[in-house]
């Protein structure tokens, strides 16, 4: 599943982070959300690959997400 985020346009709620927190998290420098580093796809910090057993707190926190910045592919 490819899972990637508008960080632009993130007002750094937390609800991803606190949803899915083995899959997204705030980065220490602007406090918008990001990919941790294990699932990043090509070292980019707003997209990833997702691994089966985190689909369903990635999809909550898609559903969950204010501004609906996360977008998921599950091709």
């Amino acid at each position: 599943m490819n899972v990637s985020i508008d960080r632009v346009a993130c007002i750094s709620c937390g609800s991803c982070w606190d949803t899915c927190p083995d899959f997204f998290e705030e980065n220490p420098e602007d406090s918008f959300s990001q990919i941790i580093e294990e699932f990043r796809a090509n070292g980019m910090i707003a997209e990833g690959e997702s691994p089966q057993d985190l689909k369903d707190c990635i999809l909550d926190a898609a559903d969950l997400c204010p501004v609906q910045i996360i977008r998921v592919d599950e091709s």
